[in-house]
């Protein structure tokens, strides 16, 4: 069955459907979610808050083809919303391995990842999601600042001055050599 059969299926009430299409992006939505808020419970709520919001408002939704930029959109917006509500944040970073890294550099690999969190955690919260969005989601800068409700123009300055401001922390941290972020992915 194709997704755009699910999606029509969930619309109409099938929580069948809905299991099955959700079932397919729990993880990667809550990974996303863990790096805009660095609080597994948060990502959490926030993942179940946007589950809920998306079983409520599917039947609106009028491309299901669309269904993933949808379901990315209100997550992304659940997290944002969480982080307005709660002025207080506890910030916990879990890093999660990564199959694709030649064993010989692991160590290198996690320092690496651990800086870019760093950078990352010190973005503003809106800033934070766009990056998360366009390169850990993978949805090219004009979906993503419609992921965001944002013009495309803002969004393509928000992500080069995100990136330029993780470049310099990453190259400020004492201690550290500097480290050049991906220029394709942040991992």
């Amino acid at each position: 069955m194709d997704q755009r059969d699910l999606v029509e299926r969930a619309g109409q009430g099938d929580h069948d459907a809905f299991a099955v299409l959700v079932r397919g992006i729990v993880a990667r939505l809550d990974a996303a979610a863990r790096l805009i808020l660095h609080d597994p419970e948060l990502a959490r709520d926030a993942v179940q808050e946007a589950f809920v919001k998306a079983w409520r408002d599917l039947p609106g939704l009028r491309d299901p083809d669309r269904f993933d930029a949808w379901i990315h959109r209100i997550t992304v917006r659940s997290c944002l919303e969480l982080l307005r509500r709660r002025r207080r944040r506890v910030i916990e970073v879990e890093l999660t391995p990564s199959a694709d890294v030649p064993v010989g550099d692991i160590g290198a690999f996690v320092v690496d990842r651990d800086q870019v969190e760093r950078a990352l955690r010190r973005l503003d919260p809106d800033w934070r999601a766009l990056v998360v969005v366009h390169y850990f989601l993978g949805l090219p800068v004009p979906e993503a600042a419609a992921a965001l409700g944002i013009p495309l123009g803002t969004a393509k300055s928000r992500l080069h001055r995100s990136l330029a401001a993780m470049r310099l922390e990453l190259q400020l941290e004492p201690g550290s050599e500097a480290v050049e972020l991906p220029r394709g992915q942040i991992a």
